[in-house]
């Protein structure tokens, strides 16, 4: 256990990588939209039906850092005689910690973004649109979720690259365009957008927050372990 714990300790090895850069880009985008709905003035506007999806910065940045540690620090970790076993439990472990506190203070931006009728200009950035359940413990969840599963998603990334090296790389962005390519296909072929859009906004949002989230994340987590046991450093 002590192993796993100095395993997910080395995910914080540099925190200006793992935590800073995240932050720094999503407050970025928060300060871009600021300006915007400040200039703009988008609250008192007649439909006043502007959103932002700025807050997805946040997640595919943390995609982007867990790739990073399974490219450049899972050879370090096994240089020092970690397991494979061992350094994906840390990193898994090292992931579940992190979501959770980003859940935590996404929440509380969320409390002052209320507080505050969005930031005085009426910017919903932090918990846009049905995302904001107003209650803190279910909105813990509902952040931690997907940022779990965002994590998992990088690790994948990684693993893909460490195992299959460009050609998995190659193979990952063609199948994944190939995929949606062909259910757009599929949905206008059938002319079922309108039956599609129908059923996902008939969804809870804890169902399209949490279970999906974490379905996923459940997945993924079983196949990079699988992809990482044979990932050559």
């Amino acid at each position: 256990m002590n192993r796993v714990v100095s395993a997910a300790r080395l995910q914080g090895a540099h925190p200006m990588v793992s935590l800073g850069v995240p932050w720094m880009v999503v407050s970025i985008s928060f300060a871009i939209n600021l300006a915007i709905w400040g200039l703009a003035d988008l609250d008192s506007q007649p439909d006043a039906s502007a959103t932002t999806g700025g807050l997805a910065s946040l997640y595919i940045t943390v995609v982007v850092v867990y790739a990073q540690t399974v490219t450049q620090m899972f050879p370090f970790a096994l240089g020092l005689s970690l397991s494979r076993r061992t350094y994906y439990l840390g990193t898994a472990l090292a992931a579940l910690v992190q979501s959770l506190l980003f859940a935590v203070a996404l929440t509380a931006l969320t409390v002052v973004e209320n507080a505050t009728d969005g930031w005085g200009v009426g910017l919903d950035f932090w918990a846009p649109g049905s995302v904001d359940v107003g209650n803190p413990a279910l909105q813990v969840l509902v952040f931690t979720f997907p940022m779990l599963a965002a994590c998992f998603i990088g690790i994948g990334i990684g693993v893909v690259f460490k195992r299959w090296g460009a050609t998995g790389m190659y193979a990952l962005g063609i199948g994944t365009f190939a995929v949606t390519g062909l259910a757009i296909i599929v949905l206008t072929w059938r002319e079922a957008w309108g039956d599609t859009w129908t059923w996902l906004t008939e969804r809870s949002v804890e169902s399209m927050t949490i279970g999906l989230p974490a379905v996923l994340a459940i997945a993924l987590a079983g196949l990079t372990y699988l992809g990482l046991r044979r990932a050559v450093p």
